[in-house]
Parts: C-alpha cells; sequence; structure tokens
C-alpha cells in the first residue's frame, strides 16, 4: 500500500510543489478515491463490473489517460523560483479522480481481500479489512505529502526543480505502466 505509485508520487509533487497546507484538498481526495476503491472491492462491486469484459479496458484507458494528463501537468511545472502569484493546488475533485482511477489501488486492494484473512466470520473479516486500510490510507498518503513538502526548500533551484519535476513524472507514468502490465 505505501509503494511508490500513482497516488502517492503526485501527493510528493503536489506537496513539493504547493507545500502541505495548499495540498490538504487534494489528499483529502486521494483518500476519499481509494476509500471508495475500498468499498467496491468489499461490496463485490468490483468483481461484478470486472465481469463484463468491455469494463477492464475502458476502466483502464480512463485511468491511463488521467495520469498521463497528471503526469504532463507535474513535468512542466514551472519552478518554485518561477511561479508567479499563486496557482491553485490540486484539488479535492482531482484527487478523488486519481483515487479511484489508480490501478495500484485496485490491485493492492483486492489483493488483501483475496489473500489476507483477519477474522473468522466474511462479514467481520470484510470489516477488520476496511478498517485497517482506511487508516493505513490515512496515514501512508499523510506521510508522502509530508515528505513532498519537505523536499520544497530544494527546489528553489530551477534546474534542480526542473529536474525533479521530470523525474516525478516518468515515474508516475512508470508506476502506473508496471501496475496495467503486471498480471
Amino acid at each position: 500500500m505505501g509503494t511508490p505509485g500513482p497516488a502517492t508520487i503526485s501527493l510528493t509533487a503536489a506537496g513539493s510543489a504547493y507545500g502541505m497546507r495548499r495540498s490538504l484538498a487534494y489528499l483529502a481526495g486521494i483518500v476519499a478515491g481509494t476509500i471508495a476503491v475500498l468499498l467496491a472491492v468489499a461490496t463485490g462491486i468490483t468483481a461484478a463490473l470486472l465481469a463484463l469484459p468491455a469494463v477492464r479496458p475502458a476502466l483502464i484507458a480512463a485511468g491511463a489517460g488521467y495520469i498521463l494528463w497528471l503526469a504532463y501537468h507535474i513535468a512542466i511545472a514551472p519552478p518554485l523560483a518561477e511561479r508567479q502569484g499563486d496557482r491553485p493546488a490540486p484539488g479535492l475533485a482531482g484527487g478523488a479522480l486519481l483515487g479511484v482511477a489508480n490501478p495500484k489501488a485496485w490491485i493492492a486492494i483486492a489483493a488483501v481481500f483475496a489473500s489476507a484473512r483477519l477474522a473468522g466470520g466474511t462479514g467481520t473479516d470484510a470489516a477488520a479489512k476496511v478498517a485497517v486500510l482506511t487508516a493505513m490510507i490515512v496515514l501512508i498518503n499523510t506521510a508522502w505529502l509530508a515528505a513532498g513538502a519537505s523536499l520544497a526548500p530544494l527546489l528553489r533551484d530551477p534546474a534542480r526543480a526542473r529536474l525533479v519535476n521530470r523525474s516525478l513524472a516518468g515515474v508516475l507514468v512508470a508506476a502506473a505502466a508496471l501496475t496495467v502490465v503486471r498480471p
């Protein structure tokens, strides 16, 4: 759950570009979107959707499109030293969209539900998994945002900032691609 992926990398980028406080709505959106994924997996909605052959490719295409759009904007973001005024930070809706479109979230959460057993009864087990994973989603994503915010002082140098922005964008695309390509 905590390894680099589309949501965690974008939170790191948002934290470094906008700071912790200005990125809180984006963090809340990612948390809400990821919890929506968690609930979709826990209730079986995911299994029902994936039983329809056309749904999986459509979901992958939509998620990949958004991740590529986000990576492009991270890559071209001006260095902190060159920013004019206060451009708005990514918001709640963008975070929620990434939370839902994040292929890594779907795979990781489905893997937990398919493999781990936390309680004896099916309902109790699902409730325990939802509780544990919800806490992990909040803590892990907050930590990635804080890590990004801690990078902000290093990004005052335009050349370094461009390199970091482009690297984060590249890692974002690579992490999403690896998630989709893996069996």
